[in-house]
């Protein structure tokens, strides 16, 4: 099973790229889920109201199970293909990656687009810095309030990071640590007595 995947860190925009008068410009956004995608595109559409297509592929999920490449009127599988296949070369995922383009008078023909719209997509992933992000799970622990140390302790040990924390008589604290970790936590959580958990 896979514990980690690659992305990029912060939104990148704006990386221009020229081809015979037309503009390329090109944009990265790290996305998780399909309504920040529409967001991102959304915005770019915004500011870039003229331009002639917004041509974007993304992937979503571990191994980038959920994905779409769209030409935006451009001929078929000459500007969404290349821009994902660029996100396959780089193995990333939970990315959105754009490609604006303004017309400029010159046609690039189908091979020529492919070439341009690849340029512009390996460009901008230069330009983006890659990261190694791991896949993390939530877990919610009750247990009582003398044990709250060596619960803490524990987290701690496995670099947790407490998200919500009840403190009564009955505390619940709610967590997210590596996935990588799950069983591990999991085994030591079941020794300790009259402590509860589940991963949520």
């Amino acid at each position: 099973m896979q514990f980690s995947f690659k992305t990029i860190k912060s939104p990148l925009e704006n990386i221009l790229l020229k081809e015979k008068g037309s503009k390329f410009i090109g944009f990265s956004f790290p996305v998780n889920n399909e309504a920040e995608i529409k967001a991102a595109l959304e915005k770019v559409r915004t500011e870039h109201p003229k331009a002639t297509h917004h041509c974007y592929a993304f992937r979503l999920g571990i191994e980038g199970e959920n994905y779409r490449a769209n030409d935006d009127g451009e001929p078929s599988g000459s500007a969404g293909l290349p821009i994902y296949n660029q996100l396959l070369a780089n193995e990333l995922t939970h990315i959105l990656l754009i490609v604006v383009r303004y017309y400029g008078g010159t046609k690039l023909g189908v091979s020529g687009l492919v070439k341009t719209y690849k340029e512009s997509a390996k460009l901008t992933l230069e330009e983006s810095e890659i990261i190694t992000k791991d896949l993390e799970s939530e877990v919610e622990i009750e247990f009582d309030f003398n044990k709250q140390n060596q619960i803490f302790t524990l987290l701690n040990k496995f670099d947790g990071k407490i998200l919500n924390f009840f403190s009564e008589e009955q505390c619940k604290i709610i967590a997210k640590i590596n996935t990588s970790q799950k069983e591990n936590i999991s085994e030591q959580l079941s020794e300790m007595q009259n402590i509860s958990f589940k991963f949520l």
